[in-house]
């Protein structure tokens, strides 16, 4: 059971490496502005914030709907070699990405936390790191043309479906339905929702233009690649060791992980080209992304019997109307002043949880 988690985890994350990593100077490459690009780039969370109400009143979300999902996610990325070309085209063909991809991963993230312990569950989901860090390293050495980022985008995006499916057979979860998820309310913890959304909010700038940014303080691709590629080290090392840290109070570490994030942003405001702080910036991946996602999921699930809808809300509150914020803010801040914005926004979130018992 672990290693088709595993393997799961490794491509789906693959997958949303190329997404991030490459396919923002792939569309830099072919002419997009920089805030054609941070809109693109607001849909597919958007559409991972829209999922979950669908889910709680009008579609039962059971393994049919998460197999079609998988299916989706992988005919949508060869629609984008027709649709590249055209923006108008390609954000239509985002809407079906990121509607296919925000179905799976809450379905899997439910299942591993039913099934896996809290130390087994940092290890299996080490190996999306893996992933990530593994096209990170690799693609940022082999790409040649903006074409070549899709069919990586396209492979790993297979893969990705046939090990999804196999973790179909491991669902026990029972009573995530229409008339219980009618029951579930973001108001009863709002201040944790708010807080959730305000920090990924606050990665807009990091996940869309991380890349560009950088290359335009002088840094080169590879060089970037590796920066990439050792946050991701340092969330694995996390992944491996968090245990003992999730033992304790987990609203104390969620608060934590939201203060060293602050400090991750102004490190990048303040020394955008220096070298060593890069990596110290990258290296506090472990605590604003690891930490904080284990610890936050983990909550949320303690909290709501909806297991799989609490899931789903956790992406589309965060990832989804969070990210879409987060792109669109940074989209229209990108430049000397974007990582000082990020940086107060985090602050926020760490604010406003305060108020959270």
């Amino acid at each position: 059971m672990k290693i088709i988690f595993s393997i799961y985890y490794l491509f789906y994350f693959a997958l949303i490496g190329v997404y991030i990593i490459f396919m923002p100077k792939m569309l830099s490459d072919l002419g997009y502005s920089k805030f054609e690009i941070g809109l693109t780039y607001s849909l597919v969370p958007f559409i991972r914030f829209l999922l979950p109400f669908i889910f709680k009143h009008f579609i039962e979300l059971n393994r049919g709907v998460y197999t079609i999902s998988l299916i989706s996610t992988t005919l949508t990325t060869v629609i984008f070699l027709k649709s590249v070309e055209s923006f108008s085209s390609y954000l239509i063909s985002n809407i079906l990405f990121g509607a296919s991809i925000g179905i799976s991963l809450p379905f899997v993230e439910a299942i591993a936390l039913d099934r896996l312990s809290k130390i087994e569950y940092g290890r299996v989901r080490l190996w999306g790191s893996i992933g990530f860090i593994g096209v990170a390293l690799l693609l940022g050495r082999v790409l040649n043309s903006p074409y070549d980022t899709l069919y990586y985008l396209i492979t790993i995006s297979l893969f990705t479906t046939i090990f999804g499916i196999l973790i179909v057979k491991f669902d026990t979860i029972r009573g995530d339905n229409l008339e219980t998820n009618s029951s579930f309310s973001l108001f009863k913890h709002f201040n944790l929702w708010l807080s959730i959304f305000l920090m990924q909010v606050s990665f807009g700038g990091f996940y869309n233009f991380f890349t560009i940014y950088e290359l335009e303080q002088g840094i080169s691709l590879e060089l970037i690649s590796i920066l990439w590629s050792f946050g991701v080290i340092c969330e694995i090392a996390m992944f491996l060791f968090q245990g003992k840290f999730l033992q304790k109070n987990l609203l104390n570490i969620i608060k934590l992980s939201i203060l060293i994030t602050a400090l991750r942003w102004l490190l990048l405001y303040l020394f955008p080209s220096n070298i060593i702080i890069l990596f110290i910036s990258q290296s506090l991946h472990a605590f604003s992304f690891a930490l904080y996602h284990t610890a936050t999921i983990t909550y949320i699930f303690i909290l709501y019997p909806q297991k799989r809808l609490a899931q789903q809300f956790v992406l589309g509150v965060g990832f989804g109307l969070g990210g879409a914020f987060g792109a669109i803010l940074a989209g229209r801040v990108y430049g000397e002043y974007m990582f000082l914005v990020e940086s107060i926004i985090s602050l926020l979130a760490f604010i406003v949880l305060l108020k959270q018992k």
